[in-house]
């Protein structure tokens, strides 16, 4: 009886680590060496849907915001993109962070299979929102105004400490939003973390790579005062923002947590397991 209740305190997988803590890192772990390991059409479409779905988060976005003007509601609706993209399984750029990179570092692929990844999931997703921005448009002109209104928050953006920041906490907080959906149990659980990461990224207006490039797509789309090299003089320096909050803030905290059980998956895979 006392080895049992022992045992009870120490929780049920022999570990030093919290029970949970083992639990998602093998989740992560798992889901990211089968992402990884993808081939270049599975990569591709996957990328295209994740753009397509984030585009019907934006029109939702630009509809309740035209007609309310609150920023905050408008973050609300475009969580309809996140929730697409959740129970859909397709795939977003910036949610490729936690999970492949923590499967590359326990051993389970390689650099070349994370490069693969982040590069064709950021073309797929900018060439699926575009497509999707160019139908919006076309069949919702009277949100065309709204399209133009918001790009030109991020176009006009100078590069200063300012925009540094929106796009650092962009990252982090989509970064964040993943790890609560490998820690979270139930579908209804990961479906709020979606709702949540929506609420700050759009809500908040923080510079975030994809969903702010589809606003701007919208925009010149619309006959927006700007082009395609405002938009690059933007995109270039948020993208790398956003790997440097979502790799550097969330994603090593969470490496440096589970470093006992990413050498444990690291042995495994040298003994063959």
């Amino acid at each position: 009886m006392a080895e049992e209740h022992a045992r009870e305190e120490l929780g049920s997988t022999g570990a030093p680590e919290e029970d949970e803590l083992v639990q998602a890192f093998d989740r992560i772990v798992g889901q990211g060496a089968q992402r990884l390991h993808r081939t270049w059409r599975e990569v591709l479409t996957t990328g295209l849907a994740g753009g397509l779905e984030v585009g019907i988060g934006v029109v939702a976005l630009f509809a309740v915001y035209a007609e309310t003007g609150s920023h905050l509601l408008a973050g609300l609706a475009f969580s309809v993109g996140f929730i697409a993209l959740l129970l859909a399984r397709s795939e977003l750029f910036t949610e490729g962070f936690l999970v492949p990179v923590t499967a590359v570092v326990a051993g389970r692929a390689g650099i070349g299979q994370l490069a693969k990844l982040w590069a064709g999931t950021l073309v797929a997703n900018l060439v699926g929102g575009w497509l999707v921005m160019w139908v919006v448009v076309h069949a919702l002109p009277d949100l065309g105004a709204t399209a133009v209104e918001s790009a030109t928050t991020f176009v006009d953006a100078p590069l200063d400490l300012r925009a540094v920041c929106l796009a650092l906490l962009a990252g982090s907080a989509i970064t964040l939003m993943t790890r609560m959906q490998q820690g979270a149990e139930s579908e209804a659980g990961k479906i709020v973390a979606a709702v949540a990461g929506a609420f700050v990224l759009a809500g908040l207006v923080l510079f975030h790579s994809i969903l702010d490039s589809l606003i701007i797509f919208a925009g010149i789309h619309a006959g927006g005062p700007f082009g395609y090299g405002d938009w690059l003089a933007w995109f270039w320096y948020t993208t790398l923002l956003n790997m440097a909050g979502g790799l550097l803030v969330v994603t090593l905290l969470r490496l440096v947590r589970s470093k006992d059980l990413i050498e444990r998956e690291r042995e495994a895979v040298a003994d063959g397991r």
